[in-house]
């Protein structure tokens, strides 16, 4: 079993660049399926996630070459099976954009209903109404999804909650649709702009990604041997500024698109902190113990779900009580047990948490519950005194490349080890 073992506490300081963003990663491999020829992919973040996709692709019958650890060029002009890996489709989420994307290629598709992290209740049902709406049959049974179409129409679908993965999953569909497809109500995450740009620069005709009505021009066919390059990880990014607060640090980020960091920016600000941004870096300092602050997490460009742990390890260490109120996942609050173990103060309940600060924390074993708490433990651990062991570390693989290395780079005290 690996574990990482976490000595602090440590004040980090120093340069970290930022990998490619994984949630876009992960859907714009599957969107190459759509691509009846090769194209070259950039930047991608070398991470247990985008691993298994590339396995799952070649199961079709794309043939991946792997340029570097971070570049590939992706065939797909062999995609000869219709029925996906079962058992990869079913190890994390983003599994579903092959529905998507087989829909337009090869008019079906059978995916095990897709996994990930325990964070609640994650139904796929305005992805469904999306398929329907453009004239596919979707059954969803035995565990699995199976979907098909006889030809896919452009149509005008209204999102009756906003989701980032129904909106790329519908947009995947309507590229080679006959006639347009009007997404209404649709997410405005950056990874949804990066999937529309990548399609684009394949000879797609999408316009308005990044607002609430995208409009999809069915196109005949894309374009071969074009690459394109991944952009910046908006949540790893996050994770490193929150990492310089919390260990009360400084920190330069490097490769990152700080307009994507606006709502992080303003709420380290709010609580003390200083940052500065100079075209593609961004400075993070913090000289003082954090004040208290309320977090909502909300769609972009609201404060992301996917940093409410990170920065649940700053409220924990803050001066005076704080509270987050979590509007999109039921279960993302499993990491606050964890954060008790180690001395903090939270009491957590449906969908609040109130954060009683601590002067300090104190190192203890602790589980990864899900991605994004196994970052903000990696943080506590930094800032905790003595010892800390973090167990579970699939999860925190499946997002974040080289992290110990790019922690240890910046002064921590953090090695992974095999425990018999």
């Amino acid at each position: 079993m690996e574990k990482l073992v976490i000595v602090g506490p440590t004040q980090l300081k120093g340069e970290v660049t930022i990998s490619g963003a994984k949630n876009a990663a992960i859907a714009i491999l599957p969107a190459a399926l759509l691509i009846n020829g090769s194209c070259q992919i950039n930047n991608l973040p070398n991470i247990v996630d985008v691993k298994l996709t590339c396995e799952i692709l070649e199961g079709l019958g794309a043939k991946i070459t792997w340029i570097t650890n971070n570049s590939i060029k992706i065939d797909c002009s062999n995609i000869n099976k219709t029925t996906a890996p079962l058992d990869l489709t079913r190890k994390f989420r983003a599994s579903y954009y092959l529905i998507g994307a087989m829909l337009g290629r090869k008019k079906e598709i059978i995916v095990g209903l897709p996994g990930g992290c325990n964070l609640g209740a994650r139904p796929i049902d305005q992805h469904i109404k999306g398929f329907e709406a453009l004239g596919a049959t979707v059954d969803v049974s035995q565990g699995n999804v199976c979907a098909k179409v006889d030809k896919l129409l452009g149509t005008h679908i209204y999102l009756d909650v906003v989701s980032v993965g129904a909106t790329i999953n519908i947009m995947l569909a309507s590229v080679l649709a006959d006639g347009t497809t009007i997404i209404d109500n649709a997410a405005k995450e950056p990874h949804i702009v990066d999937v529309a740009n990548f399609l684009n620069t394949m000879g797609a005709d999408i316009r308005g990604a990044g607002t609430d009505v995208i409009k999809i021009n069915g196109v005949k066919e894309l374009i071969t041997n074009k690459s394109y390059s991944v952009v910046p990880d908006q949540i790893e990014a996050g994770t490193f500024m929150l990492a310089a607060v919390a260990s009360q640090g400084d920190i330069t980020l490097k490769n990152c698109i700080p307009e994507h960091l606006d709502c992080i920016t303003a709420k380290i600000l709010e609580i003390g902190g200083n940052v500065q941004s100079t075209g593609d870096s961004l400075r993070v300092w913090m000289n003082q113990r954090p004040q208290k602050a309320t977090i909502k997490t909300l769609p972009y460009p609201g404060f992301p779900t996917d940093l409410q742990p990170q920065i649940g390890v700053v409220l924990s260490l803050a001066n005076g009580t704080s509270i987050i109120n979590e509007s999109i996942w039921d279960s993302r609050f499993q990491y606050t047990n964890e954060l008790n173990k180690m001395g903090a103060k939270i009491t957590a309940q449906g969908q609040s948490a109130i954060f009683e600060g601590v002067n300090k924390l104190y190192g203890a074993p602790v589980y990864s519950t899900d991605l994004r708490a196994g970052a903000a433990l990696i943080i506590a651990g930094i800032t905790a005194y003595g010892s800390t062991e973090i167990y579970n570390l699939c999860y925190i693989d499946r997002g974040y490349e080289n992290i110990e290395d790019k922690f240890s780079k910046l002064g921590a005290n953090i090695k992974r080890v095999i425990e018999e």
